[in-house]
């Protein structure tokens, strides 16, 4: 029995796998942490963690998970994992959110892949067909791009706005403007990779890019707790 926790910078995803199958998955704002039930389905053998938010949300987990909190594993990026090599230049120094969704995609392509995670910031990294994770891109995620219009100008909305072809209003030219940025970044950096290589595509904004994604693209809905997911069977 597996308890897998993706903490996000905005969001707390978190699963309980027995094993075979997944009992549940769900998704939450950091502001409703405390509602969580982590020992839903009893006490688990592992508990495994991404975690790129704050302390203050560590130290909320923890308090959540009770008595199984010593026994909790904080995930960290390492030289090689569950078939993937880290070819960062300091390994460790990467995120364990990174690390984590390479190791999913991986498992889940078996091949050369772009992975993109679409959440409050933006990743683009490359794995190639040995495995060998290569680098990648962080950008501002969709939200983020749009706060920073909104906050960073005297004239432009906050946008609630539709992605079109030639926007003729103010809302529809940024929502279409960031959508293109975001999967612009994406494109071109599938351009370094050998043609044909899929995306694989994770995240809360995965959604508002996809139809922009050309083909081949792979949805997944969270490529983390994938990733967690092989990490505990790969050392259990």
């Amino acid at each position: 029995m597996y308890l897998l926790i993706d903490a996000g910078n905005t969001r707390v995803k978190w699963g309980f796998h027995d094993g075979s199958r997944w009992l549940c998955r769900e998704d939450v704002a950091h502001d409703a942490l405390a509602t969580c039930d982590f020992m839903r389905f009893g006490v688990p053998e592992r508990v495994l963690i991404a975690h790129v938010a704050s302390d203050a949300i560590r130290s909320l987990i923890l308090e959540q998970l009770g008595d199984t909190a010593g026994r909790a594993e904080w995930l960290a990026a390492s030289l090689s994992r569950c078939g993937v090599t880290n070819r960062y230049a300091e390994p460790t120094r990467l995120g364990p959110d990174r690390w984590a969704a390479a190791i999913g995609a991986w498992h889940r392509v078996r091949g050369a892949c772009v992975v993109v995670s679409a959440g409050t910031a933006t990743t683009v990294d490359a794995i190639d067909a040995g495995g060998n994770f290569l680098g990648g891109l962080i950008l501002p995620g969709h939200g983020l791009m749009l706060r920073a219009l909104a906050g960073g100008t005297a004239a432009l909305p906050l946008a609630e706005g539709d992605c079109v072809a030639f926007p003729k209003n103010t809302h529809d030219a940024i929502e279409t403007g960031i959508r293109y940025a975001q999967s612009g970044a994406v494109e071109r950096f599938r351009q370094e990779m050998p043609a044909h290589t899929p995306v694989v595509l994770s995240g809360g904004s995965a959604a508002a890019l996809a139809p922009l994604i050309a083909p081949p693209r792979i949805d997944f809905p969270n490529l983390v707790l994938e990733g967690l997911l092989c990490v505990a069977r790969d050392t259990a």
